[in-house]
Order: C-alpha cells, then sequence, then structure tokens
C-alpha cells in the first residue's frame, strides 16, 4: 500500500530572499492555501539556498518548493501552480508540481528536528520517547545544534539509521518533533542508505 502522505514538489522561480525565511514561507503558503494550517501532520521542507551568512539568500534554480500532505488533500495542495508568494522583500513564482512517493529507506535524515532545550543529552531523550511512542526501533545520530529565525528557533540535525521498511515509513509520515510548518522534523532518505524494500 502506498503511503498515507505524499510530497509535491513545485518548481520554483525568483531571486534572493531572506536567509531566515521559515516563518515567512509558512505565511505566505498558509494565505495562499489556508486549510494547510490546520491540516494534522502536514509539513513545508526547507528551501534549499545558497549557503553563507548574509541576510539575503539567492535560490537556485534547481530549488523545489516541497509540501509534505496527506495523500487525498494533494490535488488541493497542487493548485499553488501558479501562484506568487511575497516572502519579505522577495517574491517566488510557484510552478508545476511533481509527486513524489514517500519510499523506505534504511537510514533517514531531518536537517533540523526542533528543540525545547540546547543541551544534547535532552535532546537526545526526547528523541527516543518520541521514537518510543511511534514503536519504531533504529539508532539516532544527532547533529550539529542549529539556531534560525532570529534565535526563535532552535534544534539539531538527525540521522536515523537501522530502519525496517514499516518503521521508516512511519517515521517519514508521522515526523519528529514539533513546527512541520517550519520544516522542523520533516525527514527524508540519506544519501549513502539504500531502500529497505516494500514496506510491511
Amino acid at each position: 500500500m502506498p503511503a498515507h502522505m505524499i510530497d509535491l514538489a513545485f518548481a520554483l522561480e525568483g531571486g534572493a530572499l531572506p536567509r531566515e525565511h521559515r516563518q515567512l514561507l509558512a505565511d505566505a503558503l498558509e494565505a495562499a492555501l489556508p486549510w494547510l494550517a490546520g491540516l494534522t501532520g502536514a509539513g513545508i521542507h526547507r528551501l534549499n539556498v545558497s549557503a553563507g551568512g548574509g541576510p539575503q539568500a539567492l535560490l537556485s534554480g534547481r530549488t523545489r518548493l516541497t509540501l509534505r500532505v496527506p495523500r487525498e488533500r494533494a490535488a488541493d495542495a497542487a493548485a499553488l501552480a501558479g501562484a506568487e508568494l511575497d516572502i519579505g522583500a522577495g517574491r517566488l513564482r510557484v510552478g508545476a508540481a511533481q509527486p513524489r512517493e514517500l519510499l523506505p529507506y534504511s537510514a533517514l535524515y531531518a536537517h533540523l528536528v526542533a528543540a525545547d532545550d540546547t543541551d544534547e543529552l535532552v535532546f537526545a531523550q526526547a528523541v527516543e520517547r518520541e521514537l518510543q511512542a511511534l514503536v519504531v526501533s533504529c539508532r539516532a545520530i544527532c547533529g550539529r545544534h542549529q539556531v534560525t529565525e532570529g534565535g526563535a528557533l532552535h534544534g539539531f540535525s538527525l540521522m536515523l539509521d537501522g530502519l525496517s521498511a514499516a518503521h521508516s515509513l512511519r517515521v517519514l509520515e508521522a515526523g519528529l518533533g514539533p513546527h512541520r510548518r517550519l520544516g522542523c522534523g520533516l525527514f527524508v532518505p540519506h544519501k549513502s542508505s539504500v531502500a529497505v524494500g516494500t514496506p510491511a
């Protein structure tokens, strides 16, 4: 059976946008798709922008705006194509959507899982509790601490390794931690991992 959730990757056109744009992006998307704000499990993947420390970031032509939504709302989300989003002083033009199925991999990675505490041990314990609640068994590898959105949002990158197919899909659909609308707790296959088969 296919996953309950699905990713929709939209082509984007635009120049520069604020480097710290997670909240601005969420607000713009929820203005364009009002139902998105209250949709359980939905998330907005972070935008891949140019590296650097300045206040502005350049958008690559290969950057995609990716939404994770329940499968039954995919057609509603695809209606975003053609919209223009004001992201601070920047503007993004949204192109067509390409659906991407969630596939189980033995290792998954989240760029940022939001944390209530800056202590890595406290974070690791919170992650373990969430994994236990999901009945997921794996090895959790904590990455670097990150702070963004003017200090309002912080957490750690996280890799989960040794996942079975069923557990991998469970993490992909549920995520970890809060703030999905800000791109937190959303997992993707780790580049060095391999698929572990059809979910049970």
